[in-house]
């Protein structure tokens, strides 16, 4: 079995949905979360606080500084994830077909092999 991580996209700027919007997310998404669950998929999944919330730490020449996040300047952040293992990259789009359903844009990325090692 291969892992994949789904990510879900928050565009800065996008419209905010409504509270009942929210709501219906929310439900979908813990729909499922638990179809995920049922099927042995699920390995992980959670939601992020806003970028603004991150603290980026860097070493540089030995030095470690720590800075107000997010780390990248763009407009387009994660605000949540999945963790899944699947039999393949057509079982992670069908996961992830489900997931965009319930809450936004969802961008599958398998892991590296090697950092199961």
């Amino acid at each position: 079995m291969k892992q994949y991580l789904l990510s879900v996209h928050f565009v800065e700027g996008a419209p905010e949905p409504s509270d009942e919007e929210m709501q219906t997310m929310f439900r979908e998404t813990g729909r499922v979360n638990d179809e995920m669950q049922a099927a042995g998929a699920w390995v992980f999944g959670g939601g992020l606080r806003s970028p603004d919330s991150a603290t980026v730490v860097r070493i540089e020449n030995g030095a470690t500084t720590m800075s107000d996040g997010p780390f990248a300047e763009t407009k387009e952040h994660i605000a949540g994830f999945w963790v899944i293992k699947c039999a393949d990259l057509d079982e992670a789009l069908a996961w992830a077909e489900k997931c965009a359903a319930a809450c936004g844009p969802v961008e599958v990325r398998p892991f590296d092999d090697l950092s199961r090692a």
